[in-house]
C-alpha cells in the first residue's frame, strides 16, 4: 500500500469515530474535552515517578544534555521528567490553562518552559529546533497526519519519540456504545498503522509494546463514571445507569477502572530527526 493510501485510510478510520448528529445534538456536555484534572494528575505522577520505554528513550537520547520540544505536551507529563538533562524546554499544545499548569510545575522544580498556545503543525514555523521531540497521546487526535509527522521529524536534531495506546483509547467503551444507543463503533486505527505510515516514509522507526501500570488518572470511581457519561453523550441522571454498567464491565477498581478506560497495551514509537 502507497504511503498516499496509507494516510487516506488512516483519516477514513479517524472520521469513523464521528458520533451520529442526532445524539450529538442532544448531549448536554461535549463527549471529546476531557476535564483537566485527568491530565494534570497524570502529569503529577510521571515526574514524580518517571519509569516508562518512552522516558527512558528520551532520557538516554538526552545523556549528553540536550533541548526538548513536546508536542501536545498538556500538564507536562512527557517533558517535566527529562527537566534534569533539558537544556531548553518548549511546550506546544492547545490548551492555555494547561500550558499555565506545566509552566508553574517547572518553575517549582527549578525549571523554565517556552510555552506555545496552538496547534501543531500550524505553529511550527514559531518553534526553533530541539535536540529531542516528544509526543504523547496525540497521534489519534491528527487525521492529517502526514505533516504532523513531517514536522516531528523536522524539529527533532537527534530523536522523536511518540507514545500512544496499541489501540484507540476509545475501543473499550465501545461495549457501552451498543448498550446505550445500540451503536457499534469502530476499533480502527491502531499504532500498527502508524508504524506502516512511518515505515512508508523512510523514517526506520522502532518501538517496543508495554504495559500501563494500575496507577489510575482518576480520583474516584465517581469521577471515572462522570466522565465516561460524558463521553456517552448521555444526561447527568444516568449516572447511575452508567455506574452499573462500569461496575458489570469489572471497572470499579482503580487499575481495572484504568485498563478499560484507557487501554492496557502502550506503544513507544521512536525514530531519527532530520535537523
Amino acid at each position: 500500500m502507497s504511503t498516499t493510501e496509507l494516510l487516506d485510510r488512516w483519516r477514513a478510520d479517524l472520521e469513523s469515530w464521528a458520533i451520529p448528529d442526532e445524539i450529538l445534538a442532544a448531549a448536554p456536555e461535549s463527549p471529546w474535552v476531557l476535564p483537566r484534572q485527568i491530565f494534570i494528575r497524570r502529569a503529577e505522577r510521571h515526574w514524580r515517578t518517571p519509569s516508562s520505554p518512552s522516558y527512558q528513550r528520551a532520557w538516554d537520547a538526552l545523556s549528553e544534555p540536550g533541548s526538548v520540544l513536546d508536542i501536545g505536551a498538556g500538564a507536562g507529563a512527557a517533558c517535566l521528567p527529562l527537566m534534569a538533562r533539558a537544556t531548553g524546554l518548549t511546550a506546544v499544545d492547545r490548551d492555555e490553562e494547561l500550558l499555565n499548569v506545566l509552566v508553574g510545575k517547572a518553575d517549582q522544580l527549578g525549571g523554565q518552559v517556552l510555552a506555545i498556545c496552538g496547534r501543531w503543525p500550524d505553529v511550527a514555523g514559531e518553534v526553533a529546533p530541539a535536540d529531542i521531540v516528544t509526543c504523547h497521546h496525540v497521534l489519534y487526535n491528527v487525521a492529517d497526519l502526514g505533516p504532523f509527522v513531517a514536522a516531528l521529524t523536522g524539529h527533532a536534531r537527534r530523536l522523536v519519540v511518540v507514545e500512544m495506546t496499541a489501540h484507540h483509547p476509545l475501543t473499550s467503551l465501545n461495549p457501552l456504545w451498543e448498550r446505550f444507543h445500540g451503536l457499534g463503533r469502530p476499533e480502527v486505527p491502531t499504532a500498527a498503522d502508524v508504524l506502516a505510515v512511518l515505515e512508508s516514509l523512510g523514517l526506520e522507526p522502532r518501538h517496543e509494546t508495554w504495559s500501563r501500570s494500575g496507577d489510575s488518572d482518576y480520583e474516584s470511581f465517581e469521577d471515572l463514571v462522570e466522565v465516561t457519561r460524558r463521553r456517552l453523550c448521555l444526561r447527568p441522571d444516568q449516572a447511575g445507569e452508567v455506574a452499573t454498567a462500569l461496575r458489570e464491565l469489572g471497572a470499579e477498581g482503580e487499575q481495572s477502572a484504568q485498563q478499560l478506560f484507557l487501554g492496557v497495551e502502550l506503544v513507544t514509537i521512536w525514530w531519527e530527526g532530520s535537523v
